[in-house]
């Protein structure tokens, strides 16, 4: 990271900065070209790494691109706030981000899939112990991105 005085290296911060972002972007390399999806998630951590679950429909790019390439690489942000300046130069943004990039797997054991789906509700909701239709858990596809690389930033 450049900015060294920007970077955030505490857990617990790094936590509260997950914990605060209520969106995560995805991002695939598709035949040398970016493909980038917003997506609401869950996460937990396994061995001190974090593991974030998403869901989807049962087709389509992005799990075309799961299947195809198993990486994939993420940036989530919060905090975001303008602060103004009277020359252009002087303009910049407050926030907090944190970025990387893990393997990316689709879920397939129906224990892990609701335990996914538990995490994205909890996040989403701050509630837990969810119940899920046999239909819809049957229709629906969970994939989870375990982060092998992480960087954390936040600008004052």
């Amino acid at each position: 990271m450049r900015r060294k005085d920007r970077e955030i290296t505490d857990p617990e911060k790094i936590r509260e900065i997950i914990a605060d972002c209520q969106c995560c972007r995805l991002a695939f390399c598709d035949q040398g070209k970016a493909y980038i999806v917003p997506l609401s998630f869950g996460y937990t951590e396994q061995d001190g790494k974090f593991v974030f679950y998403f869901h989807s429909a049962q087709e389509g790019r992005k799990l075309d691109l799961i299947r195809r390439t198993g990486y994939a690489g993420f940036e989530m942000d919060t905090h975001y706030k303008l602060n103004e300046s009277e020359t252009a130069c002087g303009w910049s943004a407050r926030f907090r981000s944190v970025i990387g990039g893990g393997r990316v797997s689709i879920v397939e054991a129906e224990t892990e899939k609701r335990e996914g789906l538990q995490f994205i509700m909890g996040h989403l909701t701050g509630k837990d112990q969810w119940e899920f239709d046999e239909n819809m858990l049957k229709a629906v596809c969970v994939f989870k991105l375990e982060v092998e690389e992480l960087a954390c930033k936040e600008h004052q």
